[in-house]
């Protein structure tokens, strides 16, 4: 079976990493980004089964990342992190498709469940353990 590629768009490196790290430790192939454009520039981006992006990062915001991706065929399942988190950010996302919307520091079993219900919305059968 080949593995699910999950792709991290998240500005401060160290979130990055670590986020990069337990996917990895989870079994997924992992793909890490410091921006949308990098992202969107990258050869994985086709093959990108889950996005994890930050909402707030200079340039595109996680959530215009996901919007332009829709606008262009690409509607990859996203769930969206933020250490910011408002209701009105929150109620846009969930309701323009994102998958979940998630506070930073994300808990482990929050991030498991929302992966579980993008890989089902992707089309894909892999249980999150």
């Amino acid at each position: 079976m080949k593995k699910l590629l999950v792709s991290i768009v998240e500005d401060d490196r160290f979130f990055r990493e670590s986020m990069r790290r337990f996917m990895r430790s989870l079994g997924y192939t992992v793909e890490a980004f410091p921006s949308a454009a990098d992202f969107l520039a990258s050869p994985h981006l086709a093959e990108t089964t889950c996005l994890i992006a930050d909402i707030h990062m200079p340039v595109m915001t996680g959530l215009e990342l996901y919007r332009h991706l829709v606008d262009e065929g690409r509607a990859i399942p996203t769930i969206l992190v933020t250490a910011y988190p408002n209701d009105a950010d929150r109620a846009r996302a969930l309701n323009n498709g994102v998958v979940c919307y998630l506070r930073k520091p994300v808990d482990e079993h929050d991030l498991k469940r929302c992966l579980g219900a993008a890989f089902t919305s992707a089309g894909t059968t892999r249980r999150v353990s």
